[in-house]
């Protein structure tokens, strides 16, 4: 079963004088690149945060937000009167105003809020670790739904590949032949004598460079392997992309030993296929 990078979970915990919400955005990336953003006092937490996301999201671009909303009438800082009234004097001594609007510059100034809480409270951190574990488990979700999209595109693409590989097979015989007459064909306007043994091993020789019976198997086999990875338990991108350049190659030796304007067209249409799935391959974690 595949997992895609794409993904959001959010989760909101009430607590009694505080909102908190934990939200995660991911996006396809080749490594995991986790941007946080939260909010000062929780800094202390962000590593042991940053850990629970690497396990459980392994791969991807994501963006972790950590929101604190006060709901109550509890707060963590006061205001800091000494500083507050000593910018009052200072700016009095500066420009001309009444008590208030000297006051709402004041206010305005560094250090004129004090913080007595020093540590997190763990009841409250209890709270941000169930929140994300929630949020988490949305978002594995959210990439597991992906996924099964993203899976039942590649079992289309799969599906028709084989049937090109199928029309490939059936053609190949009316390929050789064809080839087979034009060179003797060639060989007959020149209008020369030949000694008929020589040239008729000459002309296998000639035919099996543009045999392709081991390139048809390869591919099928690949073919075979990507299909086994994809209903595997884990998700591999990564080993599906390998498989896709291997699957790549059989296809375009293919096509250049083809030298046959019907199957080049096959060809062609398999290029389409692959195209798409490594369009999609990026996605895949």
């Amino acid at each position: 079963m595949i997992q895609s990078m794409t993904g959001f979970g959010k989760h909101i915990v009430q607590l009694p004088s505080k909102k908190i919400t934990i939200e995660l955005k991911s996006l396809n990336s080749k490594s995991l690149d986790i941007n946080a953003r939260l909010p000062q006092f929780y800094r202390e937490k962000e590593l042991e945060l940053r850990k629970m996301i690497a396990g459980a999201l392994v791969r991807g671009k994501v963006d972790f937000n950590l929101y604190v909303e006060i709901t109550g009438e509890e707060t963590t800082a006061e205001v800091n009167q000494g500083v507050v009234r000593n910018y009052m004097d200072q700016l009095a001594n500066i420009v001309k105003g009444d008590d208030i609007k000297l006051l709402e510059m004041a206010l305005r100034m560094p250090d004129t809020l004090k913080t007595d809480k020093d540590d997190i409270d763990e009841e409250e951190y209890k709270s941000i670790i169930k929140a994300m574990n929630e949020a988490l488990s949305k978002i594995v979700e959210f990439r597991n739904e992906e996924g099964k999209v993203l899976e039942e595109d590649f079992v289309a693409r799969l599906n028709n590949l084989n049937n090109l590989l199928e029309k490939v097979n059936t053609m190949d015989p009316e390929r050789l032949g064809t080839v087979r007459e034009r060179l003797e064909k060639s060989v007959a306007d020149l209008k020369v004598e030949l000694d008929a043994n020589r040239f008729e091993q000459e002309l296998i020789y000639y035919l099996e460079k543009y045999d392709i019976t081991e390139e048809k198997v390869r591919l099928a086999n690949h073919l075979k392997y990507f299909e086994s990875t994809l209903n595997s338990d884990d998700s591999n991108g990564k080993k599906l992309g390998f498989i896709s350049q291997e699957i790549g190659r059989e296809i375009n030796t293919i096509g250049s030993k083809a030298n046959y304007a019907p199957m080049q067209q096959l060809v062609v249409q398999m290029k389409d296929e692959l195209e798409k799935i490594k369009e999609q391959m990026l996605n895949v974690l």
